[in-house]
């Protein structure tokens, strides 16, 4: 008998505001649209976070403000 594998389907990925962390030795980041605050601090290491984009798959988020 043969088996095959399904096909996989690509993900759809589109170019996404993130805050990064500013500290060289932490990885921590997180979507905008998915952050409590308007400048969050990292909750990891809790240094300052900035803007940045990256290209992610596509999410919604239906509970929070749409910005």
């Amino acid at each position: 008998m043969y088996f095959a594998k399904k096909a996989v389907e690509p993900i759809e990925e589109e170019e996404t505001d993130v805050w990064a962390c500013d500290n060289d030795d932490c990885a921590c980041w997180m979507r905008d649209n998915f952050s409590f605050e308007e400048s969050p601090i990292c909750p990891l290491c809790q240094s300052k976070m900035s803007k940045d984009t990256r290209m992610l798959p596509v999410l919604q988020n239906y509970s929070r403000r749409q910005s």
